[in-house]
C-alpha cells in the first residue's frame, strides 16, 4: 500500500536508448536508502538480499534524487501521510 502512495512522487524514468543496463527497481533502491538514513549505517553494511539494491546503485540514486528534488518530494509525501 505504501508504495502505491510513494510511486507517483518519482520523476518518470528516462527511455532506454541502445544498450546498457535496465533502470534499477526504485522500490529496492528506496528501501536501501531509507535503511542507511534511518539506521545511520555505512554503505558497506547494507544487507544483501532480494529486497535491497546494490550499494553503488543506491548511493548513485541518493545523489541523483537529492539533486533533482525527488528526495524532498518523498519526504514531504511521507510527512503529509503522518498528519
Amino acid at each position: 500500500m505504501q508504495w502505491t502512495i510513494l510511486q507517483p512522487l518519482f520523476y518518470p524514468l528516462p527511455e532506454k536508448r541502445g544498450r546498457g543496463k535496465l533502470p534499477s527497481d526504485r522500490r529496492r533502491v528506496l528501501n536501501s536508502i531509507l535503511y542507511i538514513l534511518i539506521t545511520g549505517s555505512r554503505w558497506c553494511d547494507l544487507p544483501q538480499a532480494e529486497q535491497w539494491a546494490a550499494r553503488s546503485t543506491s548511493h548513485r540514486w541518493l545523489k541523483i534524487w537529492s539533486q533533482n528534488g525527488t528526495l524532498e518530494r518523498l519526504k514531504q509525501g511521507i510527512l503529509s501521510l503522518a498528519q
